[in-house]
């Protein structure tokens, strides 16, 4: 399989599967948990993406001729072989895609063998630790940014792969579209862009740019103003394209201040229509700064793509439960300073108040919460015995956080970091 993601691992998992096949112990069966032992420092809130690309990762883990070929040498023959065979036939349930998350919420759960398992670690790790990074910087922007459109625009901050997936975790929390046309191509997220100062330079003269995109694009496109002079370019690009100008763009400079004084001149020419959208190395925080600026939308870049400070969520996946000799399931855990894990397969439900405000995240070990009649259960089905069960479309994902982002204390809205905006009971 051209597409497979077999090889997206670490080695240990591998040699791991080899010494258990030797003990004898690799057909046990074992329930993973992926899960964060705590928010990013600050943070109130965390934002759950990349289950579509996990449950994709899942499907196309196998071990053809070609991967098979790269571990000659890796593991021996019988663990090859066994490989060979590899299909996940196990199940897994999770947090639905654009869920929120907090401190030691089961985000994922995996039940199968231990061979079939523990060889799932990194990719997923890899997955969920990535996109719910960036879709908790996303959420944190689109709740600042209120009913003004948050853009994408950080390809070329990021490695080229992270950047396709950095826009559709940015669409599932919120953000109305990206620059990214693999995005577009892989998974439907919407695309737009402007134009560079590069294009403005190559031309003799900025009206001769401004004529160029107009004639070509229309007069509903967006003009970069800032290249030269701010003023003389809003003024040349009305008169060019008319009081039907779509947007002018700003990519420098103090962007509040900016901003009114371009509004006030659009108005005055007549394009009280002609929105205005800032970029430059925006983040949650300089959006909120910008909420009382006559500001239509915002491209977002850099700050998003690396997680607007926390590039990974700190995720960890753990054998939380596996079969005793007796055949009986028995919890398991780890007990290192600092990283102590909790035993037992886990179940979680959000407790809400009468009024439908989030008030705990309830963790079961063992069995589920008990529910007052008011709590939401977190855990779906995504895969059952290897069948792929939870796949759904990021609109769905995205209205999904909407509305869990919305049970949420109004605690979230203050971008000062904190603590979490409710606890996590049970364990």
């Amino acid at each position: 399989m051209a597409n497979s993601t077999a090889l997206l691992t670490d080695h240990y998992e591998l040699t791991m599967l080899q010494a258990a096949l030797r003990s004898g112990t690799a057909d046990r069966r074992s329930v993973f948990e992926l899960f964060p032992r705590r928010l990013p420092e600050g943070r109130r809130y965390g934002v759950v993406a990349g289950v579509g690309r996990a449950l994709d990762a899942i499907e196309r883990f196998v071990f053809d001729d070609e991967v098979l070929a790269a571990l000659d040498g890796v593991v021996d023959r019988a663990t090859l072989d066994r490989l060979a065979a590899y299909r996940f036939q196990g199940d897994v349930w999770g947090y639905a895609e654009g869920e929120a998350y907090f401190p030691h919420s089961p985000v994922l759960v995996v039940e199968s063998t231990f061979a079939e398992a523990v060889l799932l670690e990194t990719v997923l790790l890899s997955v969920y630790n990535h996109d719910s990074a960036i879709a908790s910087a996303a959420s944190r922007m689109t709740l600042a940014a209120g009913d003004r459109p948050c853009i994408e625009m950080g390809s070329r901050r990021t490695h080229e792969e992270a950047a396709v997936a950095a826009a559709r975790a940015a669409y599932v929390a919120g953000f109305a579209a990206s620059s990214n046309l693999a995005a577009r191509h892989r998974y439907g997220v919407p695309t737009t862009g402007t134009s560079a100062h590069s294009f403005t330079l190559l031309h003799d003269t900025e009206d001769d740019a401004f004529r160029a995109q107009v004639g070509s694009l229309g007069a509903g496109t967006t003009l970069l103003v800032d290249t030269y002079d701010i003023e003389a370019a809003v003024e040349r690009a009305v008169a060019i394209a008319g009081p039907e100008l779509g947007a002018v763009r700003i990519d420098s400079g103090d962007l509040g201040l900016l901003a009114h004084r371009v509004r006030a001149q659009l108005d005055g020419l007549g394009a009280t229509s002609t929105r205005i959208i800032v970029t430059s190395d925006l983040d949650e925080h300089a959006i909120a700064a910008l909420a009382a600026s006559p500001v239509d939308g915002y491209g977002v870049g850099t700050e998003l793509v690396t997680g607007s400070g926390h590039p990974t969520c700190g995720f960890v996946y753990k054998l939380v439960a596996r079969e005793s000799a007796s055949g009986d399931l028995v919890s398991v855990a780890k007990r290192s300073v600092d990283k102590e894990s909790v035993g037992g397969r886990k179940y979680a439900v959000r407790r809400r108040s009468a009024s439908g405000v989030a008030e705990a995240e309830l963790i079961g070990v063992g069995h589920p919460p008990r529910d007052d009649g008011d709590d939401r259960e977190l855990l779906v089905p995504l895969v059952r015995a290897g069948e792929i069960v939870g796949r759904e479309s990021l609109d769905a994902a995205r209205e999904r956080h909407l509305a869990s982002r919305a049970e949420l204390p109004d605690e979230i809205r203050q971008m000062s970091r904190g603590e979490a905006v409710i606890p996590t009971v049970g364990v």
